[in-house]
């Protein structure tokens, strides 16, 4: 894919975004939407566990130990 052809497609989307009214507005609400699911509800709906069971500093022995546990192999 040449340079022009770069710059061109980056100009079609530059002038179709710019000259948009209701679809700004459209792309605006999607982007809180997805703030909201991904931020808030991780914040208050899915726990830290690594964190809570490893402790810190502890996380890859702990994922080595549950991985062995899983496969049934124990060291």
């Amino acid at each position: 894919m040449g340079h022009d052809m770069i710059k061109r497609i980056i100009n079609f989307y530059y002038e179709g975004f710019s000259n948009m009214r209701t679809g700004k507005t459209l792309w605006l609400v999607v982007i809180v939407k997805l703030v909201v699911i991904f931020l808030v509800l991780k914040l208050f709906f899915m726990p830290d566990i690594l964190q809570e069971r490893a402790g810190e500093g502890n996380e890859p022995d702990y994922i080595m130990q549950r991985l062995g546990d899983i496969s049934g192999d124990t060291h």
